[in-house]
């Protein structure tokens, strides 16, 4: 991605974690996100002993909102966590401009935007610390768990090398605090040679994305997202439309056709049981909370063919009639 450093983890869960730690972050510190992100992204920031902070989203692009994170900064905010989801970047030149005037640190969640690139520049690059999952199933995945942090800090990444390993360097302990949170050999060697296929596989997904795009233009299906800039380029982890009043039932009539789709992600953090200390009542994310209602993910991976494609936008379509 163009950083100076790239260190091997468990898991993209740890790499938030311990990119937040790197960075500084101290109990109680406050953490800007979106509550419309996977719960392992929230988790991250509670075992770093941050307390999120949500901020509602663009209901175009269900991406962070830079014109509402103001308005959520306490004396207690430290940091924000932007997450670039289905493989959409955030409006980083925004989010860095109010994290410089703030003196806040920016952790990206990279766990969707492999090979997802901004304005000529690559998602986890513009903060202090990028966290990428390689989950098996995302673009660039693992055969089991495994994550990375990117960054061009060399402080911070000497911090994250001692700290996934028990805070000891060459078997000497040098901090007091430390994990295991080793990137698996295996899990390594199953990465370095699939990241050959990375861009192939990229490809393939954005040209599915391109039929769906043109399927669905001028009908009631409505792709999340917009045109990619020049020197913009999604990595298209899934593909997202919105469906308004009857989500479910076009999924039902897709599920008796053979045609399984998913949705990323039904319930915003903010409205879960685990969360409900945070003090956040219904409404009060009012666009992440609708787009939770009207959200579904299509069939998308680098083997599928343009006719599938449009076999499965055919019958969304006809499904939304």
């Amino acid at each position: 991605v163009g950083s100076r450093n790239a260190i091997g983890l468990n898991s993209g869960t740890d790499a938030i974690t311990i990119g937040l730690l790197a960075c500084g972050l101290k109990p109680g510190d406050e953490v800007i996100t979106v509550p419309n992100t996977a719960v392992p992204t929230i988790a991250a920031i509670r075992q770093a002993g941050g307390f999120p902070v949500f901020v509602d989203v663009d209901p175009e692009t269900l991406l962070i909102d830079p014109a509402r994170i103001k308005d959520r900064l306490t004396s207690q905010t430290r940091a924000i966590v932007p997450v670039h989801l289905y493989g959409q970047a955030a409006d980083m030149d925004r989010i860095v401009s109010i994290a410089e005037a703030e003196g806040l640190i920016i952790v990206e969640d990279c766990a969707q935007a492999h090979g997802t690139r901004y304005r000529g520049r690559m998602a986890g690059t513009f903060g202090k610390v990028g966290a990428y999952s390689f989950y098996p199933t995302k673009p660039l995945g693992a055969y089991g768990d495994a994550g990375a942090c990117v960054t061009s800090d060399d402080a911070a990444a000497a911090f994250i090398r001692a700290y996934r390993e028990y805070g000891t360097r060459e078997g000497v302990a040098i901090m007091g605090r430390g994990m295991n949170s080793r990137l698996d050999e295996i899990q390594a060697a199953v990465l370095r040679e699939k990241l050959w296929d990375l861009e192939q596989a990229l490809e393939g997904r954005r040209r599915i994305a391109e039929i769906y795009d043109l399927a669905f233009h001028g009908t009631r299906i409505r792709p999340v997202g917009k045109p990619a800039e020049t020197g913009s380029a999604r990595s298209h982890y899934v593909y997202v439309v919105r469906i308004e009043e009857d989500r479910d039932r076009i999924r039902g009539r897709l599920a008796a056709l053979g045609i399984e789709t998913s949705i990323h992600y039904p319930l915003p953090v903010h409205l879960m049981p685990a969360f409900e200390f945070m003090g956040y009542p219904k409404g009060s994310f009012p666009e992440a909370e609708r787009g939770a209602k009207e959200i579904l993910s299509l069939p998308i991976f680098p083997g599928m063919t343009g006719e599938e494609a449009r076999i499965v936008s055919k019958a969304v379509i006809e499904c939304a009639l």
